[in-house]
């Protein structure tokens, strides 16, 4: 549903309640000017965005992912704070299906903005940990010390310490595994 029309069903549940005040039924008109404004919340809210949280909590990753694409149009659905929330919710649930395609969830994340620290942690986190796959140390070395800026709460601080730990492991360069390949040579 377009982000508009939500307002449109707030104007129309405020001009109900007026119409129902003038008409002496007082108590009906306050409680529909109440309601109205769970249309304009949702507005700034969207509901697939925190049924797909609520199902991320109780660690049910279909389900999230089957709230999320019920957005087709992300700008069109979604007020602009709500973009990195999308990207970010969509990369965690495709995480484990799709390990290639969260690093640039992510990162789109990170550009719309996310509001609290925690999920900029967790984003920087997941960063960190695909820059690592990727044998760029220096990157994810930078990445976890953001992340670890970020973790005021400190709840990530077991990731960014594993993290660490394996940063800190030499990694054998490509040619390594074969021992003959030095002996490689033009007339071998």
């Amino acid at each position: 549903m377009n982000k508009y029309i939500k307002f449109v069903i707030a104007a129309i549940i405020i001009a109900l309640g007026v119409y129902l005040m003038f008409n002496r039924n007082i108590g009906w008109g306050v409680v529909l000017v109440i309601l109205s404004a769970i249309p304009i919340a949702l507005f700034f809210k969207n509901e697939y965005i925190l049924l797909a949280f609520w199902q991320l909590r109780k660690q049910n990753m279909e389900k999230a992912e089957k709230f999320l694409g019920s957005i087709t149009n992300y700008t069109s659905q979604l007020h602009k704070s709500q973009y990195g929330y999308f990207h970010y919710l969509q990369a965690l649930t495709s995480a484990q299906d799709h390990p290639t395609k969260t690093e640039g969830l992510m990162k789109k994340a990170l550009d719309y903005g996310l509001n609290m620290k925690h999920d900029r942690a967790m984003a920087k986190l997941n960063l960190a940990a695909s820059a690592l796959a990727k044998g760029r140390k220096n990157e994810a070395q930078k990445l976890l010390e953001e992340a670890k800026q970020l973790d005021s709460a400190g709840m990530m601080t077991d990731q960014i310490k594993m993290m660490k730990d394996q940063l800190k492991m030499p990694t054998m360069q490509k040619h390594m595994h074969n021992p003959n390949m030095r002996m490689r040579g033009k007339f071998n």
